[in-house]
């Protein structure tokens, strides 16, 4: 009888750590399982906006995959993902093919721009190595024209549309970093403009309201603007338009507003809503006993509230726990699959070297603190990925 087949497309938190829990519980004799990634690298998403802003060089942030698996015991495939034909047990590459018994999507996510008119074309987004690396090259790069070119105002203008973790935790790095190059460049503090764009009516949407009132002090004491309650109609060439109709002429524009499940998974003919698939129990998806889904592409709700969990790398990690255990079940033939239960230990937001706000169990953090703890976490996902080594190599080892 041959060995099933296991496929895993997607190296991001949910997929990487599948695959090291599949090495972990299955032997080489139970099953053949293969990953499929874009990059021959892994990377901490979590760390892409100080990537973005200048304040951590990329390569910290990426690992080389053979550095996480054994690639005797995992097959490692670098190639991008064009096709799932989830009917035919196939998924199309840009340069072959694989079939598969099980599979595990876990392809991460795309921006969700909610329509609005010119952000794909003209907003960066903070997504991928290659992305982050081109922010810090334009935002740089404009800062260096600016005393060539007649001081235009608007090359050292930055605007960050949503003010989310993802946008709080980005203009905490540029409040950072934006001296450094103000020194660098020549060019007065107080000349350039941070402005953080968020629709909702609070920055930080959500989150507990004194812990957004310590970090809208703090950014704003580092030079940083908030407009709240105030949505873009329009990002162009110049800047953005908002629908007030005030307009704010800008060389870099941010979007950090909001993300939706891989659109491969939408086109692949599943049942989503904006991109994700409301998954089964045990994380298989609706009527596809033989496919798993992690990460940005699950929708799990939150029965407590009846609103969806966010797609965080906490989450993320945690699924692949659970499908590990639940592939090992059904290669060994069968019996009780484990149902997925989200452990949220805490949440926390950086806003930049030695600053953060954050909630981990009952207990609110601010300050050193908390900025001590998200580099804990962080060093907690490497050990998981790849144990003492691992922290070592990569890890944020001073806490304070």
């Amino acid at each position: 009888m041959s060995k099933p087949k296991i496929l895993i497309i997607g190296g991001g938190y949910g997929g990487m750590m599948s695959a090291v829990r599949l090495e972990k519980e299955l032997g080489l004799n139970n099953a053949d399982v293969t990953l499929v990634n874009k990059h021959n690298y892994h990377y901490q998403t979590t760390w892409l906006h100080e990537n973005a802003a200048g304040t951590l060089h990329h390569d910290k942030t990426r690992i080389m995959i053979d550095d996480i698996i054994d690639t005797n015991k995992i097959n490692f495939v670098q190639d991008t993902v064009v096709e799932i034909k989830k009917d035919e047990k196939r998924v199309i590459l840009a340069n072959g093919e694989l079939t598969y018994d099980y599979l595990i999507i876990a392809l991460g996510s795309d921006p969700e721009t909610f329509g609005i008119q010119g952000l794909k074309e003209n907003a960066f987004s903070i997504r991928s190595i290659n992305s982050v690396r081109e922010i810090r090259e334009h935002i740089e790069y404009n800062f260096a024209r600016y005393n060539n070119e007649g001081q235009k105002q608007e090359l050292i203008n930055i605007v960050v549309g949503g003010a989310g973790f993802t946008g709080i935790e980005f203009v905490g790095e540029l409040a950072d970093r934006v001296p450094e190059l103000c020194k660098e460049y020549d060019i007065p503090r107080e000349k350039v403009r941070i402005v953080n764009i968020e629709a909702a009516p609070n920055v930080l949407p959500g989150f507990d309201e004194e812990l957004v009132e310590y970090a809208i002090n703090n950014l704003e004491r580092r030079g940083v603007e908030f407009l709240v309650n105030t949505p873009i109609k329009e990002c162009n060439e110049d800047g953005v338009l908002l629908a007030s109709g005030e307009e704010i002429k800008a060389a870099t524009v941010v979007w950090t507003g909001g993300v939706r499940g891989n659109h491969l998974v939408e086109e692949a003919g599943f049942e989503t809503m904006r991109g994700r698939v409301k998954v089964e129990k045990d994380l298989r998806m609706p009527g596809y006993d033989y496919i798993f889904v992690a990460g940005d592409c699950a929708l799990i709700i939150n029965e407590e509230i009846n609103r969806p969990y966010p797609p965080t790398a906490q989450i993320a990690i945690q699924q692949a726990y659970t499908i590990g255990r639940n592939l090992k079940t059904l290669i060994n033939g069968g019996g009780q699959m484990e149902e997925f239960k989200p452990d949220i230990k805490g949440t926390v937001a950086s806003l930049g070297k030695g600053e953060a706000i954050g909630v981990v169990g009952n207990k609110k953090l601010f300050g050193s603190t908390a900025s001590a703890m998200k580099k804990v976490i962080d060093n907690r996902y490497l050990f998981l990925l790849g144990g003492v080594p691992m922290v070592i190599k990569k890890g944020k080892l001073k806490l304070f």
